[in-house]
């Protein structure tokens, strides 16, 4: 008979914000977490000891538009459609929310894919990823945007590839409840390919010769051997790949071989080896 009864009790619970203003960015001088009053039997305030009773509340915030603050009085009626109806709620603490605000702007940042793929062997990515939009707007106040240079995605998470693939990721949440992104998902548009391997004769340059001395290289050329998409195989040519010696490394460190380095190299193709990779060489002044 006592749990059946009617009691007070309170209940802790996170705010949800709803309809939030468009047109000026907010930051709560509160913490997300309020208590509330509420009237129910003793069976709920039992549950209410062993969990947050209810979860959370939504709040709606359009008097933002007009006001810097909410009074949670006004909008006890909705809040208490969102309980059990045998619930009840008869006050907030704190029963009035301020918020501080700052002018509102909207700039566009670049989407970070964040993936973690695993191929079948000899597949990859054969050309540019391409997410659409690559760009997302995101509102808020000047000195948040300031310290934003992109927005990530969620993880793209995939094992096993071999075929090209299109794809919806949601963007990650804003950690600021100040600053919004529009729109919050982006398409992945993975392209996929066999590769086979290639090896390509490429001829060094040097660089960084300011004594203008003759310098003979043995051998000139060096071979690169890569993989390559099966799609791209006849397209790509010496013509994509740099292959230089610094003479520095010379006249500074005083090495008696020059390191081969490469110095442009097709995005979409992975380096297997270069060989020589030290070359001989004779100074003449």
């Amino acid at each position: 008979m006592a749990l059946n009864n009617k009691y007070i009790y309170v209940a802790k619970t996170v705010l949800v914000f709803k309809n939030t203003p468009t047109k000026r960015a907010f930051y709560p001088l509160q913490s997300d977490t309020i208590d509330l009053q509420v009237e129910g039997t003793g069976w709920q305030l039992l549950f209410a000891r062993l969990r947050i009773s209810p979860p959370s509340v939504n709040v709606n915030l359009s008097q933002l538009n007009t006001k810097d603050f909410i009074v949670f009085s006004d909008q006890l009626f909705n809040i208490n459609r969102q309980l059990e109806s045998t619930q009840k709620v008869i006050s907030v603490k704190p029963d009035t929310l301020y918020f501080d605000f700052t002018k509102r702007v909207v700039k566009k940042v670049p989407v970070k894919l964040i993936d973690k793929l695993s191929f079948e062997k000899q597949y990859g990515i054969s050309s540019e990823v391409i997410l659409n939009p690559k760009y997302v707007k995101v509102a808020g106040p000047i000195e948040e945007l300031a310290k934003i240079k992109f927005w990530p995605t969620d993880t793209l998470k995939q094992d096993k590839i071999q075929s090209s693939s299109t794809t919806r990721i949601a963007l990650q949440h804003s950690i600021h409840k100040n600053v919004s992104i529009y729109p919050s998902s982006v398409e992945v548009k993975l392209p996929v390919d066999e590769f086979t391997e290639k090896t390509i004769e490429v001829p060094l340059k040097i660089t960084n010769n300011k004594s203008y001395n003759s310098i003979k290289l043995y051998p000139k050329k060096v071979k690169v051997t890569f993989l390559v998409a099966l799609s791209n195989f006849d397209q790509v040519d010496e013509s994509f790949i740099t292959a230089t010696i610094d003479v520095g490394e010379w006249q500074i460190l005083k090495h008696r071989q020059f390191t081969v380095k490469i110095t442009e190299f097709p995005d979409y193709c992975k380096l297997v080896s270069v060989i020589p990779s030290k070359i001989d060489f004779i100074v003449q002044k």
